[in-house]
């Protein structure tokens, strides 16, 4: 879907917005982050917050153009060929890029980068290794050169190349250091680092070096440390411009009704679900009749309505964001468990399910961040549609280091997981549900080589309706299964202070992030 740009009137009427005006210079923008990131290290997390923080002072080899999405350009490529098999990717890179350092960025980086990514060294985490593994060889001939060599075609690795997560580091930083990332910041972005305040704030300065000439226009960036109600009074009292997370529908109507013209909108639905994630090698979640109970127990279509009112919560869905190409239509989703129309029937039959299992008694911990929302409203629904089943959970609500810590060492019963994505590309949602061997992002814990062949034949296959068919087969498996089953997909809202200009929303809050583009009108 189209993200939806309304200038709000003080009745909630929308006016056209103002012809595209000539971008000024100056001015510090000040933006809010719900949370703080555990790490620096774009390549070691899904966690967004890591791209909210780094994105700002980083570049990447390509991205995709936001006034265009999802169409790609180069950020610190100024060209590149692909040759007729498929199997190479060449890359020129811009003259006279610089770091903050002053030292000069070459095509040593990008391969140190990249080399990290897909091979990471022992005692590091690449989030993304497996979407890599194609990647055969990359070779730097020449300082402003790249080239890397696939195994085997994949039809999406130019669009991989423009992932946010996929920061170029200093190699010899790197050298020096190969975990140096995770608590600094040093790249060729638009924005210098200036002071970080744990627990407050962050700083940048334009970066006057920076190789995309004019960019950025603002003088400086402030980012705070907040949500929720501290967050939305906050844009409604002018002391932040920004929260490109997004507000709730509440939040949104309050602030519109508050701030009138001085507010703009932007909405749309979002690259963005939550998963529920069982921990198999606990008790009772490596028995696949619990997990099945638990997964049909949860009425999706009919409290949808309900969660899209009061939250950023938007759509039941299977592994793909609704709408999107290679998404299962109603008809197709009806016949999965967990997507009864019959949600009496349905509980009726986890019931039995647990009676067989000998766990009718069910209690665990449901592990989910301590962000107001959607997790707090997706955590208690949860709870009130186990407890129908006569389930007993205790609802933990933990900050999002601790939180993410628990869940990546395996400390959990069951976890209120996340998906975020940045593009509509199958091969990276399904990345989640692999066995945790084969993908650092799977954190159920267990083993199922039926789904890595399929997410192979997927990635793999050339023709559209093939490549559907085994991605029915691929979700299908997932749900009856229910290691890792999809539950709501989200919605992005987001609301800015009308001085705000140039920018650009798109399905994903993961991009858009460097600000490079974005000035104040004054």
């Amino acid at each position: 879907m189209a993200f939806v740009a309304l200038a709000m009137g003080l009745a909630g009427a929308a006016h056209a917005q103002a012809p595209a005006a000539t971008p000024q210079r100056g001015g510090t923008l000040i933006f809010s982050i719900v949370a703080e990131s555990p790490t620096f290290d774009c390549h070691a997390t899904d966690s967004a917050t890591v791209i909210f923080s780094a994105a700002p002072f980083y570049s990447t080899l390509l991205k995709f153009d936001l006034a265009r999405y999802p169409e790609i350009v180069g950020d610190l490529a100024e060209s590149w060929t692909v040759s007729p098999d498929g199997l190479t990717y060449s890359f020129r890179l811009r003259d006279a890029i610089v770091f903050h350092d002053g030292t000069a960025l070459t095509s040593a980086d990008v391969k140190a980068s990249y080399e990290r990514i897909r091979r990471p060294a022992p005692g590091l985490i690449s989030a993304r290794s497996a979407v890599y593994a194609d990647i055969d060889s990359i070779d730097a001939p020449d300082p402003r050169s790249i080239v890397f060599r696939l195994r085997r075609p994949n039809p999406s690795m130019l669009q991989y190349f423009a992932s946010p997560w996929n920061c170029i580091y200093s190699a010899a930083r790197l050298a020096q250091d190969p975990n140096w990332p995770a608590a600094n910041i040093m790249g060729t972005g638009p924005f210098r680092l200036g002071e970080y305040v744990a627990g407050s704030h962050f700083t940048g300065t334009r970066f006057d070096r920076y190789f995309m000439p004019g960019r950025p226009y603002v003088d400086a960036i402030r980012a705070v440390f907040m949500g929720g109600a501290a967050m939305v009074n906050s844009l409604q009292g002018g002391q932040i411009h920004i929260d490109s997370r997004g507000v709730s529908p509440a939040q949104r109507d309050r602030l519109v009704q508050a701030m009138g013209d001085r507010v703009r909108v932007v909405e749309g639905n979002m690259l963005l679900g939550f998963l529920i994630t069982f921990n198999s090698q606990r008790p009772p979640f490596d028995d696949a009749r619990v997990r099945r109970a638990l997964n049909i127990a949860i009425d999706r279509r009919g409290s949808a309505s309900a969660l899209r009112r009061a939250s950023l919560l938007r759509d039941a869905g299977g592994i793909l964001r609704p709408g999107a190409q290679f998404a299962a239509t109603d008809a197709e989703l009806d016949a999965l468990p967990g997507f009864s129309r019959d949600i009496r029937a349905a509980r009726e039959e986890a019931r039995a399910l647990l009676r067989e299992a000998g766990r009718s008694n069910l209690t665990f911990q449901l592990v989910n961040r301590n962000i107001a929302d959607p997790y707090t409203p997706a955590g208690v629904f949860l709870l009130d549609q186990w407890r129908q089943i006569g389930v007993t959970v205790e609802h933990r609500q933990i900050e999002p280091s601790a939180y993410l810590a628990a869940i990546e060492s395996g400390n959990f019963d069951v976890a209120l997981d996340f998906q975020s994505l940045f593009m509509d590309e199958p091969t990276l949602a399904l990345e989640k549900y692999l066995s945790s061997d084969r993908s650092p992002q799977s954190r159920w814990r267990g083993t199922d080589r039926t789904l890595d062949s399929l997410y192979e034949r997927q990635e793999q296959a050339r023709d559209a309706a093939e490549r559907r068919t085994l991605l029915r087969q691929f979700e299908r498996r997932v749900f009856e299964q229910a290691n890792v089953v999809p539950f709501m997909w989200w919605s992005r809202i987001v609301a800015m202070n009308a001085a705000v200009q140039g920018f650009h929303s798109a399905p994903s809050y993961l991009l858009g992030q460097d600000w490079a583009d974005v000035w104040l009108q004054r």
